[in-house]
């Protein structure tokens, strides 16, 4: 486990990754990381992938098309 502390960044708030830990995720400065919400509840940061954002995008697609539905599904 790799504890990280919030600090002030501007106006916002962020923490900063240490090397280890961007060499295993295998990225560097100006790349995108995600954070996700694990069904378990727990949080996960991953390295931007093109194939999490074709899914996103084919959610969104079948959301929008399909949105009757899922309103019937969600009552």
């Amino acid at each position: 486990m790799i504890a990280l502390k919030v600090t002030q960044v501007g106006n916002s708030l962020g923490v900063v990754l240490p090397k280890d830990a961007l060499n295993d995720l295998q990225v560097g400065k100006g790349d995108t990381l995600y954070l996700t919400r694990a069904p378990d509840g727990s949080m996960r940061i991953s390295p931007y992938d093109d194939r999490v954002q074709q899914q996103i995008e084919i959610g969104q697609k079948l959301m929008d098309e399909h949105r009757d539905v899922f309103r019937a599904l969600a009552k």
